[in-house]
């Protein structure tokens, strides 16, 4: 008797968004691994068994991140090409050539100093603080987590502060289902790519544009692009949502509310919880068998497209570890796992814990002002972000004094950090 094929689970659309967790229980209802849509005609299996990812995902000899050959099952103009698309960069390679490119973004990941990325990041909040403390009421995604991400990019990769706004304006057309906006957003970039690289071959600084052109593993100026749109590309969404996600957590649940107050939970044991049960990055880790494997009783020809929910294997009925005061909660897959797991993790946590400590101790009294339930999502198979996030506090007088952050009206300058520029030919520390 022949098994039925499984009826593939739709991962975008609206209501994919309004209940993820209904779509990852139908993906378990087929075993570990399910079949998903991820847009209209492009099937993938998914993975959803956190003991199944672990394996997979550590696995680099029977799996490959090279998707050319896949790519024709996507149609061009599909939202979700940019994010499956190939680029020679380290998600996309395997072997040695993974490894060449991750140790550039490692190394200089290891060069910047987390007291300077935490000033940058407390530069950038006041400022933006400033624009809407006083009014008594904000979009906390539109005014704050989405802007604040791409000015922090923007000055650890060397580039003048006036130049933030634009990087946002590039990222947030990149993201968008407009295919004419998209592509003014790419021609945009490539300008700012050329601007930006153009400057660090003329002149290095202690940035991460001018570490990857001097790493000793020698990139191109094409590569060290490719590497810049990566890094950000990444980081981008992953920091909306680690921002917004557990501003939308501080607002709605007065528990989690009253225990960040109180000191007796920290901010990044907060982050921690969110990117357990409502992770920014819910499903990727793009793989294809080298040959036909079976994953934990699923059959699996070569070739074909396996992705990872993170979300569904965080939740997993089985992997249950508290209510997220214990340790347990940093086993999260948020992050992936084994040779490709992001490389920007702490750099990332430590970001958005202090992007909403700053918002948090400013404006103590901050509440939503919808209800919780008329928060809505953008509908993607890849991230969880909130489409906005409405919020009312009591409006801080801008001549108060210590009332609102204070940021000193200075010209545009180039961020600078405190570690030095490793000597030429000479590697640094592997992170």
């Amino acid at each position: 008797m022949t098994t039925p094929t499984p009826v593939a689970v739709p991962l975008y659309g609206p209501e994919h968004a309004a209940d993820p967790q209904r779509s990852w229980d139908l993906l378990r209802q087929q075993g570990p691994v399910g079949i998903a849509e991820i847009d209209p005609q492009v099937l993938v299996y998914v993975v959803t068994d956190p003991r199944a990812a672990l394996t997979l995902l550590h696995d680099a000899e029977t799996w490959s991140k090279d998707s050319r050959g896949w790519m024709h099952h996507v149609p061009p103009n599909s939202p979700i090409r940019p994010n499956v698309e190939w680029r020679h960069s380290l998600f996309f390679t395997d072997g040695d050539e993974h490894d060449r490119l991750r140790r550039v973004i490692t190394d200089s990941l290891t060069l910047l100093d987390p007291s300077h990325v935490r000033d940058v990041t407390l530069r950038f909040a006041d400022m933006l603080l400033q624009r809407f403390s006083h009014t008594g009421e904000a979009d906390l995604v539109g005014q704050y987590a989405q802007q604040l991400p791409p000015l922090i990019l923007n000055a650890l990769f060397g580039e003048l502060d006036e130049n933030g706004p634009q990087l946002h304006s590039i990222l947030t057309a990149l993201m968008s289902t407009d295919l004419t906006v998209k592509a003014e957003g790419e021609k945009t970039l490539a300008t700012y790519l050329d601007t930006l690289i153009g400057s660090k071959f003329a002149q290095r600084g202690p940035d991460l544009t001018s570490w990857f052109i001097d790493h000793p593993n020698r990139l191109s100026p094409e590569n060290v692009g490719e590497q810049v749109v990566i890094t950000v590309g990444a980081a981008y969404p992953t920091l909306i949502g680690l921002i917004a996600n557990a501003l939308e957590r501080h607002l709605s649940d007065r528990r989690y509310r009253g225990t960040l107050t109180t000191g007796t939970l920290t901010i990044e044991a907060a982050i921690d919880e969110v990117l357990w049960n409502d992770p920014p990055l819910a499903m990727y880790s793009l793989h294809f068998p080298r040959v036909d494997v079976d994953v934990h009783g699923t059959f699996i020809p070569a070739w074909s497209p396996v992705m990872v929910s993170y979300a569904a294997a965080n939740t997993c009925p089985h992997n249950k570890t508290g209510d997220g005061h214990r340790s347990g909660m940093k086993a999260h897959l948020a992050f992936a796992a084994g040779p490709h797991a992001c490389p920007a993790r702490r750099l990332a946590l430590l970001v958005a814990a202090t992007a909403i400590e700053r918002i948090v101790s400013y404006l103590p009294d901050i509440e939503l002002a919808v209800p919780h339930e008329q928060l809505t999502y953008h509908p993607s198979p890849f991230y969880r972000l909130l489409t906005a996030l409405p919020c009312r506090f009591t409006p801080l007088a801008p001549d108060t004094p210590g009332a609102t952050p204070s940021v000193p009206a200075t010209k545009a300058v180039r961020a600078t950090a405190t570690a030095p520029l490793q000597p030429a030919g000479r590697p640094p520390a592997s992170a």
